[in-house]
């Protein structure tokens, strides 16, 4: 990146609550007008409206490098967005013409660019590490919403281990405000390995701003391919002859182009790097939602050889159904917010102690509730509800979808078992999964619904004594 001019002056700018523009130094309006804004409009330059919009949501100040689309070429801008008087504040200083984006022309520049590293996920943190950005993609894998860890210290979400010499790199690399990689950290609460690295960024007056980083998931190393001399394993019967580490090299060959796919086609979707034809915009869309379809159907079928492996096994531990129920709904709320469903979950004071195992218990609601949104109308609704039913907790899911025949409720729980293959959905192993699931951890799901009354899934645990 071209070192930024500081001789350039600052170009303030004000937004009310609503993301209106209502006051702009002359560099900043230039560049709205250009962008397609006017006064008293929204700010039409989507890079330092998102900005604006994530410093009024966690109510702190954030700074950020954005890099903008400027007719044709691009600008280099460090934006600064503080919330003040129920809107925000903008502080837009660089201003740094350079050449608009290309491709990446050859393999070897394509291997230095960090951005299109093999990272399973990307983050983002300020000077004092505050998360600012998380890939969605990795609180729906591993149990976490990240729009809610936007503004935590980054050790809310990281357990940081130290190094063989006693020493967190992370650390290190902030004081010397230098690149890192290898800081191990469990991602808290899940017993899930990763490791993570980051470049640093500076603001224009070249102190230390923060990291740009990657987490790179650990997992258990691969047994060795079979030489001539090698007996092979015996076939996993289970999944269909596959042996046991296939699920393991799926998820390993896919997991990584699919993240890609799906984070780089959002970004075009959103149009972050400027304005695109409508069209385009769509594709991308529709690219990211393909990927994300082949992504749940990677992560079923890892998930299905898991729970019928023989030595499978659950964690009951204490927790509370309700907490788990409002985490699955925060994780669709994006979700339903592009479907216009609204997910009406348990208030903050309600509690349903139970036992069972945390991460499992969260991928049943996911998967219940994420159910319920796909299928439900426009303008819908889905319920979540708390009963105690004898020694059971349960959370009840309903819908306003079209319903589900009787004659149909038993084949909803079958392996691959959907009730019209011609109706976008999943791949018929989610429900499957789910109840073996709920009844490893010693509970059931039970179905009520009938065609044009929507539909009304029990999720019931063992209650806590």
């Amino acid at each position: 990146m071209n070192a930024i001019d500081r001789s350039l002056p600052v170009s303030c700018g004000r937004l009310d609550r609503e993301g209106r523009l209502i006051d702009a130094e002359s560099r900043l309006a230039e560049l709205n007008l250009r962008a397609g804004g006017e006064p008293g409009a929204p700010l039409a330059v989507p890079q330092i409206a998102t900005l604006a919009r994530l410093a009024q949501r966690l109510g702190i100040a954030i700074s950020r490098n954005v890099v903008a689309a400027d007719g044709e070429d691009d600008l280099d801008l460090w934006v600064r967005a503080e919330p003040e008087d129920g809107g925000v504040r903008l502080e837009v200083s660089g201003w740094r013409q350079r050449p608009a984006w290309r491709a990446i022309g050859n393999e070897l520049e394509r291997d230095g660019d960090f951005f299109r590293s093999a990272a399973d996920w990307l983050w983002e943190t300020d000077a004092s590490l505050r998360i600012t950005f998380l890939s969605i993609e990795a609180g729906e894998r591993y149990g976490f919403d990240s729009s809610e860890m936007l503004g935590h210290p980054l050790t809310r979400l990281f357990h940081l281990e130290q190094d063989e010499s006693g020493n967190l790199p992370i650390l290190d690399a902030v004081a010397a405000q230098a690149q890192f990689d290898g800081q191990k950290a469990e991602i808290r609460g899940t017993g899930r390995m990763v490791r993570l690295a980051a470049t640093p960024r500076s603001d224009p007056g070249g102190r230390f701003a923060g990291f740009v980083g990657a987490a790179h998931m650990l997992e258990a190393p691969l047994p060795p391919e079979p030489g001539p001399d090698t007996p092979l394993p015996a076939p996993a019967a289970a999944f269909g002859g596959f042996p046991d580490s296939f699920s393991q090299r799926l998820d390993r060959a896919l997991r990584g182009p699919l993240g890609k796919i799906i984070a780089n086609a959002d970004s075009i979707s959103a149009q972050l790097d400027g304005p695109l034809k409508p069209d385009y915009a769509e594709y991308a869309s529709d690219i990211a939602n393909a990927g994300r379809h082949l992504l749940g159907l990677v992560e079923d079928l890892v998930d299905l050889q898991a729970i019928e492996r023989e030595d499978f096994a659950i964690l009951i531990e204490p927790i509370d159904l309700a907490d788990v129920a409002r985490r699955a709904a925060g994780l669709l709320g994006v979700r339903a917010a592009q479907s216009d469903v609204r997910i009406d979950k348990p208030a903050t004071d309600e509690g349903l102690p139970v036992t069972g195992e945390f991460r499992r218990a969260l991928q049943v609601m996911v998967n219940l509730i994420g159910n319920a949104v796909r299928y439900s109308p426009p303008g819908g609704m889905v319920w979540i509800r708390l009963e105690r039913e004898g020694g059971m907790g349960c959370v009840i899911v309903a819908d306003q979808g079209k319903g589900i025949a009787p004659e149909d409720h038993a084949r909803i729980f079958e392996k691959f078992g959907r009730v019209d293959d011609s109706e976008p959905g999943g791949s018929g192993l989610g429900l499957y999964i789910a109840r073996r699931l709920a009844r490893a951890m010693g509970g059931d799901i039970i179905v009520d619904s009938a065609p044009g009354m929507g539909a009304r899934f029990v999720f019931r645990l063992p209650m806590r004594k």
